[in-house]
């Protein structure tokens, strides 16, 4: 099928000029792009049919990963990756162009709480009487520094949000680490992979899992399942199941295709070991231009 305009309704986190934003044009350079105020309600949008795809981000080379995506996609939806996108992240402070000349009335920088994060030495050392306040996306605080007139506030955002809302850059690159990248996934009702072709040839699995209980050495097992198969894994990450406390469910990325003979045996021998398994989907990398 080809790649014609408005051929897909894909959802971000908005608004226009957000890191998600920027992976979805990347990757989906002729579609129909519609902002969402939040990951789970670009989650939602594909799982009620009202959009075809969404790009949301799932992991930060500085900050890890985004537990609302995580969580999101193993409590509420059933959905697939079928594709993921790694963007290099660039972080600037802007201010409305008024104060331009006025950075020492500095009273407040806005951003989402991982680029706050991803800052923090730089906020701390240069503007550390300065109160930072959490917000929707990068994008959506540069959106409102430019709406603000009568305070001297910030945005920590790209250089696109500062491009979009008519901001100055007060300041560049105020990233605490050079290598910053973040992870995005492209959800989908269906289990299928990207049709493009990728930079990164790669297939990658992405599994959830809950180990059988009051079983000793049960994590154990299920790592000897991949490895005894030489199957290599790039991540295991564990998060609350909020059933209870020492409740658990496991993200493991697999470097391989789950329908390769070998992954689906090592399937098999994980639901025989008393696993529960949910997974996202085989799918490819694909990188935005910088």
């Amino acid at each position: 099928m080809s790649e014609n305009k408005w051929e897909k309704r894909i959802a971000y986190l908005g608004p226009e000029a957000s890191f998600t934003y920027l992976a979805a044009k990347g990757l989906y350079p002729h579609d129909w792009h519609i902002p969402y105020k939040s990951i789970p309600e670009c989650i939602e949008a594909v799982s009620e049919g009202k959009v075809e795809l969404a790009v949301v981000p799932v992991e930060n080379a500085l900050e890890g990963s985004v537990p609302l995506t995580i969580d999101y996609l193993y409590h509420e939806a059933e959905l697939f990756v079928t594709a993921e996108v790694m963007s290099k992240i660039q972080q600037h402070l802007l201010v409305n162009k008024k104060f331009a000349e006025n950075l020492e009335m500095l009273e407040e920088i806005y951003s989402h709480p991982h680029a706050l994060a991803q800052c923090h030495k730089f906020l701390f050392y240069t503007h550390g009487n300065v109160k930072q306040t959490p917000y929707a996306s990068t994008a959506a605080a540069a959106e409102l520094v430019s709406q603000t007139e009568d305070r001297c506030i910030a945005a920590v955002a790209n250089l696109s949000a500062a491009e979009k809302y008519n901001l100055h850059i007060a300041e560049h690159n105020i990233h605490d680490f050079h290598f910053n990248h973040t992870r995005f996934f492209v959800l989908s009702k269906q289990n299928i992979k990207h049709g493009l072709v990728p930079l990164q040839s790669q297939p990658k699995t992405t599994f959830m899992l809950t180990l059988p209980t009051d079983v000793s050495g049960a994590l154990h097992q299920v790592l000897s399942v991949f490895a005894w198969r030489k199957i290599n894994l790039s991540k295991i990450e564990s998060r609350p199941l909020k059933t209870g406390l020492g409740n658990y469910f496991f993200i493991i990325d697999i470097l391989d295709d789950e329908e390769e003979p070998m992954m689906k045996g090592a399937l098999e021998e994980l639901k025989a070991l008393g696993c529960t398994v949910k997974s996202l989907g085989t799918y490819l990398t694909y990188v935005t231009p910088e």
